[in-house]
């Protein structure tokens, strides 16, 4: 079993990160090689500004590189429990944001021609136990009414052409979801904005940053650049320099593993939709094919805040035995991949971008930043050239949670208060 994300080792490495020590005067530094990070130096690089950007590890290393592959659209609440939190407004205005991040993808795919496999898919939220039933209809119902009258009820008699399994008593399909693969697009961004002009370094992990009368100057291991301003894009990976933004954030893991390729007897009779699946357990799972017919299974197996070899193998034992039980045919199947990484949780689970702390940021997507991330790193580098009417998160109160420090203590309690909250569901 290969302990590393399917999408890293399936995927090119860039190719063009700057090899010199880390100097020179920038308009603006992007801190994070991730889809925000990318996108939002790609966006400055085209329109002539002078930007470098700063990844610790290498592009497409955290989260952006370690998801299960899915661009879904809708909010990761009930659409009722968005609106009552944000107001109708914000939370409509939220919810159309992931249908737009989604549309850019596919159309930066195409300007840049990036191959990665992007297809709409669809999204089936499935209802996991019979008592979800009525909760899921009724926030279909809303989304439908609302904001959203292309998506569709579906009936546990209509998911036999769907998904393999009967484990499921009724789905939403939203069919303005896609999928794509992962580490090809997070290549396919880095090497297009390094073409616009952008400055990109790998290896170079912030370790502080003063503020200058001409600016910012930022220092990693290899030196160190000066900036008019600063974008922030890391997420769960936000270094203790940043302490503002870790004492808001919680780093959570997620864990993955991916099957041996699936024959395509196999993978009709589990995937006969070939969509992105998501459960409706608190505590649940999500599931896709890949470009190469292996089945891709996550899940909160853990509630840790650690992603190491032996932290994603604990995980893995329990997501095989999750997708054991919603495939039982695929019980044996061999696991050619298990990783896990770390996601930026919120407190109330809505992201957050704007200005704090003097910089620029955008972060805290909560297991939704695949979909939301490219367009938020738009809205960051219009930000930064002056233009503040683009952000679809602006607004939002951002309190630092109670008794976080940046290393989540209490996530195990967390854990098991969403457990019980699954046994009683």
């Amino acid at each position: 079993m290969d302990y590393s994300s399917y999408w890293h080792e399936t995927a090119p490495r860039f190719a063009g990160a700057c090899p010199d020590k880390v100097s020179g005067r920038f308009d603006v530094a992007v801190i994070g090689g991730g889809f925000t990070g990318l996108n939002a130096a790609r966006q400055l690089a085209k329109a002539g500004v002078k930007v470098a950007l700063l990844e610790a590890a290498h592009v497409g290393a955290g989260g952006s590189g370690r998801n299960g592959g899915h661009l879904n659209n809708g909010v990761a609440h009930g659409y009722a429990e968005a609106k009552t939190a944000l107001g109708a407004e914000a939370a409509h205005r939220l919810y159309k944001a992931y249908d737009a991040s989604i549309r850019m993808i596919e159309a930066i795919t195409q300007e840049e021609g990036i191959d990665c496999d992007f297809r709409w898919s669809g999204k089936l939220k499935l209802a996991s136990k019979p008592g979800h039933v009525d909760g899921l209809k009724a926030n279909y119902e809303l989304i439908h009414r609302e904001v959203d009258p292309e998506t569709r009820w579906l009936e546990r008699a209509d998911l036999a052409g769907e998904v393999g399994s009967e484990a499921f008593h009724g789905a939403v399909l939203y069919p303005k979801s896609a999928m794509m693969h992962m580490g090809r697009y997070g290549t396919g961004l880095a090497e297009a904005a390094r073409r616009h002009g952008a400055v990109i370094w790998e290896g170079a992990p912030v370790t502080a940053r003063e503020k200058g009368v001409t600016g910012w100057a930022v220092t990693t291991p290899k030196g160190t650049l000066t900036a008019d301003r600063v974008i922030l894009a890391t997420g769960a990976y936000t270094p203790r320099t940043f302490d503002y933004f870790r004492r808001r954030i919680l780093s959570v893991g997620s864990f993955i593993v991916a099957t041996r390729p699936l024959s395509a007897e196999e993978a009709a009779q589990a995937m006969p939709g070939n969509r992105t699946c998501v459960t409706s357990m608190n505590v649940g799972n999500y599931f896709r094919l890949s470009p190469d017919n292996r089945l891709i299974f996550g899940g909160r197996a853990r509630f840790s805040a650690v992603s190491d070899q032996r932290s994603d193998a604990k995980s893995g034992k329990i997501l095989r035995a999750s997708m054991a039980a919603i495939f039982p045919d695929l019980a044996r199947v061999e696991i050619d991949h298990c990783w896990g990484g770390l996601v930026g949780m919120t407190k109330d689970r809505f992201p957050r971008a704007g200005r704090a702390d003097g910089v620029i940021y955008g972060m805290g997507y909560s297991g939704h930043g695949a979909q939301m991330s490219t367009l938020i790193g738009s809205a960051l580098a219009d930000i930064a050239m002056g233009r503040d009417d683009t952000n679809p998160l602006s607004g939002l109160d951002w309190p630092p949670i109670p008794f976080n420090t940046g290393k989540p203590w209490f996530l195990p309690v967390v854990g098991a208060y969403f457990r019980l909250k699954d046994m009683m569901s």
